[in-house]
């Protein structure tokens, strides 16, 4: 992780789960300057209300921001939502909980099976040639959620699913909802036949993956 800080703002950047999704860069490029030598972040260049508006654009959270105005830090959403990419990732905007590291509110966890930091996407899907829609079907089957709120856990198993527990949402790209639940296995491993939720077709895969930490 880096900080680079003005007197309004520390914007923070965690290289690792960076998929370059270029939406700072395109956002504000005066503030953001890929290639530049001796840093690649100027938050002196523009409002510290328009920073904050572009970094929380970024799908995997690599960009957060610590305000020094007075002004409000990035909010836990309102509603825990987990959206499928077409051919990509699961985008998930919620109160997350992920074993061994600080909360979160925003991230992309790899589907593909192909990741190496896992659980997180780094982009592999790209040169994986990952095929999945990101329009599953509506399912039938929805939970009456007394909240859409709440922390939400994020436990991923060795060579095997991620769990997710709490209130939740499951988007389809086109926001379109798929279902409610306040528990379920999604796969990562890249072979279920029933995308996102897991149908254990990681163990005819071979699929090798560490779990989080903690975790058995």
């Amino acid at each position: 992780m880096s900080d680079t800080s003005s007197d309004t703002i520390t914007v923070h950047w965690d290289g690792k789960t960076c998929i370059h999704a270029r939406r700072c860069v395109l956002g504000l490029p005066d503030v953001f300057r890929p290639g530049t030598r001796g840093g690649w972040i100027f938050p002196e260049e523009a409002p510290t209300e328009e920073i904050a508006r572009v970094i929380d654009a970024c799908p995997s959270g690599a960009l957060s921001y610590t305000r020094h105005d007075g002004g409000q830090d990035e909010p836990v959403p309102r509603v825990n939502a987990l959206r499928t990419w077409e051919n990509g990732p699961n985008e998930f905007r919620a109160d997350l909980r992920i074993p061994g590291e600080p909360p979160r509110k925003r991230t992309l966890i790899c589907r593909c099976g192909a990741s190496s930091n896992m659980p997180y996407c780094d982009g592999s899907h790209e040169k994986a040639g990952f095929a999945a829609t990101g329009e599953p079907d509506t399912r039938d089957e929805q939970a009456e959620l007394e909240a859409r709120d709440g922390p939400i856990e994020l436990t991923a198993f060795e060579d095997g699913p991620v769990r997710v527990s709490g209130n939740l949402e499951i988007v389809a790209a086109s926001g379109r909802r798929v279902t409610t639940c306040k528990s379920a296995f999604l796969c990562r491993c890249g072979h279920s036949a029933n995308k996102p939720f897991c149908d254990g077709s990681h163990k005819k895969a071979g699929f090798t993956a560490p779990a989080t930490e903690g975790t058995e």
